[in-house]
């Protein structure tokens, strides 16, 4: 199975610009109840702006860089992976980069995003399949 498998039909993902400010992103973040952002200058990824940097800002920084613009304190460049990557790959990666949101990319162009949620979902739903397939064959036997 591959990450375009998984991203398939799913809409538009929510980004921010290098210019928002860590404030109105963390009010996006709050409001949505997601994690991470990814952070595009114009129409290219410049990066991935999550929880964890404002967490490690305001321990560095204080307060003010909550006024800060997200190109300041986002993480980049940021990990991303290609539709055709498969999904044990992506998974491997974000387990070895400790990471939990990854942009999907199809030349320059950002076509969705996975969670380590979505990947892990998948995983489980595989393996929850392969277990009563194997029932049933037992059973057949």
């Amino acid at each position: 199975m591959t990450i375009g498998r998984i991203i398939e039909g799913r809409d538009t993902v929510l980004t921010c610009k290098v210019s928002t400010t860590v404030r109105e992103a963390v009010e996006i973040l709050a409001e949505r109840r997601i994690g991470a952002l990814p952070v595009l200058d114009g129409e290219n990824l410049a990066g991935m702006f999550s929880e964890r940097d404002v967490i490690y800002r305001l321990r560095e920084f204080g307060p003010g860089v909550l006024d800060k613009p997200v190109s300041e304190v986002m993480t980049a460049p940021a990990v991303t992976v290609e539709s055709v990557t498969s999904v044990m790959t992506a998974l491997a990666m974000m387990t070895r980069r400790r990471i939990r949101h990854l942009p999907v990319m199809e030349g320059a162009r950002m076509v969705g995003m996975v969670s380590i949620g979505d990947l892990v979902k998948y995983r489980i739903d595989k393996v929850e399949s392969e277990a009563a397939a194997m029932r049933e064959y037992i059973q057949m036997a």
